[in-house]
């Protein structure tokens, strides 16, 4: 069962929004899950996703909803990707919502548990778009909220916005209207199912830090590795190596937290399951901008965002 996720968001904060962007994160997040509702809006470019046992791919203008109960994960995003990511409270849900046709919004997951999305129309879009700016401009900066990528890698992260009175009512607005939207539209699911095989390598990757060799892999999702590379390139959009080190990252992001006053850096390294360290530092260059030791010093702090406020 996917762990509940703590956003960590103080009492008087009704949600929380980030513009997300390629550039200033890791890649994707893990699968995950929390009690609040996500909306995803696509600002430029595409995002994919896998929510249960099927992936999804949104494109610019598009709003897409994750339910409490829907694990998901964000797997690929175009480099030009730019999506608003938006959490509401239930809290100011049950607030903002006290109209029949609204109260799907208090469920826990929405009907036959499929993954609601829509194309806001041209106006609309802006309009939402221009109050989902202003509230991030009161908020804290978007490398801090990318780094910490909404729930926090850092022990003493904690979301912070200067004007909360402000956010809440930002969010009961950007909710209601992205709901209407929803509401008038009538675009089918475009799930793409998802092979059994690809299905077994997301969960052997997401457990075992040991699979370097693809043909074990293979053999224990029963196929061969030739098929297995070729229908997870197709289905999951990126080659099931650049995959696996990106879970390697996330691995030893999580045991830092953890750990990270009983282990040696290098130790952590190896322990996510990196083959040297030589390729850890790489690979964290490439998607922080700086080496380990520079982001250490960063999230040293008891909350690192308020180093940017």
């Amino acid at each position: 069962m996917t762990k509940i996720e703590d956003l960590k968001l103080r009492g008087k904060y009704g949600g929380f929004l980030f513009l997300a962007d390629p550039a200033r994160g890791i890649p994707w997040l893990k699968t995950h899950q929390h009690a609040e509702l996500e909306i995803n809006v696509v600002a430029r470019g595409s995002v994919t996703y896998v929510v249960g046992k099927s992936s999804y791919t949104f494109y610019q203008g598009e709003c897409f909803w994750l339910f409490p109960s829907q694990s998901h994960r964000c797997i690929d995003r175009t480099p030009d990707a730019l999506y608003y990511v938006v959490s509401f409270k239930p809290a100011l849900i049950a607030r903002s919502c006290r109209q029949e046709d609204n109260a799907i919004l208090k469920k826990s997951r929405p009907p036959k548990n499929a993954v609601l999305h829509t194309l806001l129309p041209p106006a609309k879009f802006s309009l939402i778009r221009g109050i989902m700016d202003s509230l991030i401009q009161e908020g804290l900066d978007s490398d801090t909220l990318n780094r910490e990528v909404g729930y926090g890698l850092s022990p003493g992260f904690r979301y912070e916005h200067s004007k909360p009175d402000m956010l809440n009512s930002g969010l009961a607005l950007i909710l209601q209207m992205a709901w209407d939207c929803q509401k008038a539209s009538a675009m089918e699911p475009r799930a793409n199912l998802l092979h059994p095989a690809v299905l077994k390598a997301l969960d052997i990757l997401k457990k075992e830090s040991e699979f370097d060799c693809l043909k074990k892999m293979a053999r224990e999702c029963g196929v061969s590795a030739a098929y297995l590379s070729r229908t997870f390139n197709k289905q999951i959009g990126v080659p099931i190596n650049r995959y696996r080190n990106t879970m390697r990252l996330e691995r030893f992001l999580e045991i830092r937290n953890r750990a990270a006053h009983h282990m040696t850096l290098s130790e952590m390294v190896y322990e996510a399951g990196f083959g040297s360290y030589a390729q850890f530092s790489k690979l964290h260059h490439a998607n922080f901008g700086c080496c380990p030791k520079e982001i250490d010093r960063i999230l040293a702090s008891p909350n690192p965002a308020r180093r940017h406020s």
